[in-house]
């Protein structure tokens, strides 16, 4: 069998929107939900679901996570810990898929899903176990996830006495394409509070990819 071709945006088309989300987390003090640190762009919803974009250059990217309540493919280690029977999530994969997989698995964490990204767009191994990508929730995947997060983020701010931000800021902020401000991240939290200098440095670090 070959790989499944996937709808999902591009890595440029994710940038803007991870990096706005990873603003707004750091100013809040909450930097784990969302970061970058070099080629890798990061996602925890502080539940133990994950998921991370790993940049490889030359345009190569790989997508990998994992969902502890609906991964089901149980990849590797995890078929022999949970008793089930494996998914091979690498099966018909390119080899610069392998080596992003073998780090994750040597820090000890499980692979539920990995997707590779091309001139080919977005692909997978073709399974018909859950792999629990969806329910890991990244808001990045949609425009109106972002902003749903980001106003569920930053309505709470100090200051702001449950005032919704303003959607131009909200646009704004995600438009910077990780070139964000610290402009950009008070006209979301209001001035008092938080951490506007903190919340640009977050994501302007996802220009390095």
């Amino acid at each position: 069998m070959g790989l499944v071709t996937l709808n999902l945006p591009a890595p440029e088309q994710l940038r803007g929107r991870w990096a706005a989300c990873a603003a707004i987390c750091a100013a809040r003090g909450r930097g784990g939900t969302c970061w970058a640190d070099g080629p890798g762009w990061h996602f925890d919803d502080s539940g133990g679901n994950w998921a991370e974009v790993h940049h490889l250059g030359a345009g190569r990217a790989v997508l990998i996570g994992h969902d502890h309540e609906y991964s089901e493919t149980y990849y590797g280690p995890a078929a022999d810990v949970f008793g089930e029977d494996g998914t091979d999530v690498l099966a018909a994969a390119p080899d610069w898929w392998r080596p992003v997989v073998e780090r994750i698995l040597d820090a000890k964490e499980y692979v539920g899903f990995v997707y590779g990204y091309d001139m080919d767009g977005w692909r997978r191994a073709d399974y018909s176990a859950e792999d629990g990508f969806h329910s890991v929730g990244l808001p990045a995947l949609s425009i109106e996830k972002t902003r749903e997060s980001i106003l569920a983020w930053a309505g709470s701010a100090p200051g702001r006495s449950g005032a919704i931000p303003s959607p131009d800021a909200v646009e704004a902020l995600i438009a910077a394409d990780g070139d964000v401000t610290e402009a950009h991240v008070s006209a979301v939290i209001g001035e008092g509070g938080w951490g506007a200098a903190a919340g640009a440095a977050a994501a302007r670090k996802f220009l390095a990819a």
